[in-house]
C-alpha cells in the first residue's frame, strides 16, 4: 500500500499530513510564512503521521541495516565576514584583556575569508563521525535581497566539497520560492559554477507557500525539497519525520517532487524558542529518538556561522549521539538517491 493510502484511512491524518489548514491561512509574518503559533498542530515533537505510517506497517530500509536516519544541511548564508565585525571582535577581546584572542581578530581584518569560510572544517568534522551533508549555497546576482557574495567566487571551494562527495545545492533567495522565474535564474548561476544539475533545494528564511512552492520546484527540475519546516518551533510540521511526496488539495494529485521535511534549525533553538543549552539539548533529544522510533529521517539545518564555540560543540553532540545510536548521517542527495531515485 502506498503511503498516501495509508494516511488517507484516519481523516485527521491525513488533513495533518496535506496541511489542509494552510490552504486558507490568511495570516502570515513578516517572511511570508505560516508560524506554528498560528497551526492547530499541538504536538509538534511527535511525529504523529510517520507513527501512522509505522504502525500500519510502513518500514524503509536505510543502507547497512541502519535503524534510522539523519540528513545533515548546511545554509550559506556568508561566508565572509565584514571588517566592522572582525574590528568590534578585536576591541572586545583587547577590553576583556584576552590579548592573544585580540590579536587573531585584528589579523582577520585584512582577511576576507575568516572565520566562515569553513567548509574544510565542517566536512573534515563529519567524516570523522562518518556522515555527509549538504551545503546550500545562495546564487545571486548583484542588487538581489541579502546579496552576500558571488557564487562564481566560490568555485573552487564548490567543486571540492562535491569532488569530496558532499552535496552542492540552491539556498534560494527572498523571492525565489515564489516566483519561477528568479528561481530558475539562481539555479542556473549555482550549476555553472558546479558544473552538473542540482538537485536539493531550501529556500532562505525557510520561506514557503503551500503547495505553491513544491509545484514551482518541481517544474524547475529540482528532485528535493528540505525547507518545510516552522521557523519558530523545531519539530515536525505535518506530523511527519519520513521524506514525503506532497499532496495538492487543490488539484487532488501529487506533486512530482520529494521532500524532505526540516526538523531542527539552529537559530530556532536559541533565537525563537529562546532556550539555554540543556533545553536545546533536551528538545534536540527527543526529536531524535522519536524518529528513530519510527525508522524516519531526521534533518537538521546548521549554519556555517554557528560553527564556532559553544554552537559547534552543540552540533558534534548532536553527530556523536546519532553514531552511538547507529544513524545514516547523509546528504539530501545521497537520501533522496537511495531511497527515492
Amino acid at each position: 500500500m502506498q503511503m498516501h493510502d495509508i494516511l488517507r484511512q484516519d481523516p485527521e491524518i491525513w488533513r495533518l499530513f496535506t496541511c489542509a489548514e494552510e490552504y486558507n491561512e490568511t495570516f502570515r509574518d513578516s517572511y511570508d510564512r505560516f508560524p506554528h503559533y498560528m497551526s492547530n498542530n499541538r504536538e509538534p515533537f511527535e511525529p504523529r503521521a510517520s507513527r501512522h505510517l509505522a504502525e500500519q506497517g510502513y518500514r524503509p530500509e536505510y543502507p547497512d541495516g541502519q535503524p534510522f536516519a539523519v540528513c545533515l544541511t548546511h545554509d550559506i548564508d556568508s561566508v565572509y565576514r565584514s571588517v566592522l565585525s572582525k574590528g568590534y571582535a578585536a576591541l572586545s577581546s583587547l577590553k576583556n584583556g584576552n590579548f592573544t584572542k585580540a590579536l587573531a581578530s585584528a589579523k582577520q581584518v585584512r582577511s576576507k575569508k575568516l572565520p566562515w569560510f569553513n567548509f574544510s572544517e565542517i566536512m573534515a568534522l563529519e567524516e570523522k563521525y562518518g556522515a555527509r551533508s549538504s551545503f546550500y549555497f545562495l546564487a545571486l546576482a548583484p542588487g538581489d535581497q541579502d546579496y552576500a557574495y558571488d557564487v562564481r567566487d566560490l568555485e573552487e571551494e564548490i567543486g571540492a566539497i562535491a569532488d569530496a562527495g558532499w552535496e552542492v545545492g540552491l539556498h534560494g533567495g527572498h523571492r525565489a520560492y515564489c516566483d519561477p522565474e528568479a528561481l530558475a535564474a539562481e539555479k542556473r548561476r549555482l550549476e555553472a559554477v558546479l558544473g552538473r544539475p542540482v538537485v536539493g533545494y531550501r529556500n532562505h528564511y525557510l520561506r514557503f507557500r503551500v503547495p505553491e512552492t513544491w509545484e514551482h520546484l518541481s517544474r524547475a527540475g529540482f528532485r528535493y525539497d528540505t525547507t518545510f519546516g516552522y521557523a519558530d518551533c523545531a519539530g515536525f510540521r505535518n506530523g511527519m519525520c519520513h521524506p514525503f511526496k506532497p499532496y495538492d488539495l487543490r488539484a487532488g494529485r501529487e506533486i512530482d517532487i520529494l521532500e524532505i521535511p526540516l526538523t531542527i534549525m539552529d537559530c530556532t533553538l536559541d533565537q525563537y524558542m529562546r532556550l539555554d543549552a540543556g533545553k536545546a539539548w533536551e528538545v534536540t533529544r527527543r526529536l531524535i529518538d522519536a524518529t528513530e522510533r519510527c525508522r524516519g529521517v531526521i534533518t537538521i539545518l546548521w549554519h556555517n556561522t554557528y560553527m564556532e564555540g559553544e554552537r559547534l560543540k552543540f552540533y558534534e553532540k548532536i553527530l556523536r549521539y546519532c553514531r552511538e545510536k547507529g544513524a545514516w548521517m547523509a546528504s539530501g542527495e545521497e537520501i533522496w538517491e537511495s531511497l527515492y531515485k
